[in-house]
């Protein structure tokens, strides 16, 4: 893989950074880049990497991995275009952000990998989405995966799914803390004191997790085994179909797919 230059060093670039020391990558293959001086100190002490500026980044790195906003990344390109060599692989982590566009702005075919991240890549448990670009060949998406699997999952999807998988796991974290918090209050209400109702919740969320990815029975079958007849479960279900709440789960991300599409426009 040879050198990793990160570009932008905000939650998500700083998250990378760490896992890729902590699965094993010398300091010395990472660079990172950094406009503001006080944050490039803090990182170069606690990482003991080299935060340089973004045109001798480009010019260092064998893979590019772009982490800054959306609305950066035509800026960034035009900073980059001329350090990025023909064996470089820059992978996007960009929301919205098409492969298209990116090799648009970049040396005629350079090799473009775009994925879609979330937040639990923090705690090394993310879910990473990655598609290819138009000159990105398997050994390139191979190690892009190899990248991202420092901080998680990884899943090699078609573009045309990204936004899909945007509304689905990049977003998706927030819909678990939405009814976690739910379920938090539940608790409240009911008279128990909000600490006790937090540890009941995250255990359960945990366990339920834990559950459907260790068992391999769909969500259904599980649900099924917790619900007796004429029993608690089902009374709180009940209420949950009437409110329509299964729905407007559906809606709720039928509408985060379009917002990323319109974002991409922008």
């Amino acid at each position: 893989m040879g050198t990793v230059a990160i570009f932008g060093a905000g939650v998500m670039g700083e998250t990378l950074l760490s896992g890729l020391l902590r699965a094993g990558r010398p300091a010395d293959e990472l660079v990172i880049t950094e406009r503001r001086a006080d944050r490039a100190a803090e990182l170069a002490e606690r990482y003991g990497v080299r935060v340089v500026d973004n045109a001798e980044a480009a010019a260092t790195a064998d893979t590019l991995v772009l982490v800054v906003k959306p609305q950066d990344m035509g800026g960034l390109l035009e900073e980059i275009h001329d350090h990025v060599g023909e064996g470089n692989l820059v992978v996007s982590l960009a929301a919205g952000i098409t492969t298209a566009y990116l090799e648009s702005r970049l040396p005629e075919g350079r090799a473009v990998v775009r994925v879609m991240p979330n937040t639990p890549a923090l705690v090394d448990q993310g879910m990473a989405a990655v598609s290819a670009g138009a000159h990105c060949d398997e050994s390139h998406l191979r190690e892009a995966e190899a990248l991202l699997a420092a901080t998680g999952k990884v899943l090699e999807v078609p573009e045309k799914l990204q936004d899909a998988v945007t509304a689905i796991s990049g977003s998706g974290p927030a819909y678990i803390f939405y009814v976690v918090e739910a379920m938090i209050e539940a608790g409240v209400v009911l008279g128990m004191p909000r600490a006790t109702a937090t540890e009941l919740v995250v255990q359960t969320l945990y366990g339920a997790a834990t559950m459907i990815r260790e068992t391999g029975q769909h969500p259904t079958v599980l649900r099924e085994q917790v619900t007796s007849p004429g029993g608690t479960t089902a009374a709180a279900l009940r209420e949950l179909d009437d409110h329509k709440v299964r729905a407007a789960f559906i809606t709720a991300m039928e509408a985060a797919a379009t917002r990323s599409r319109e974002l991409a426009g922008d």
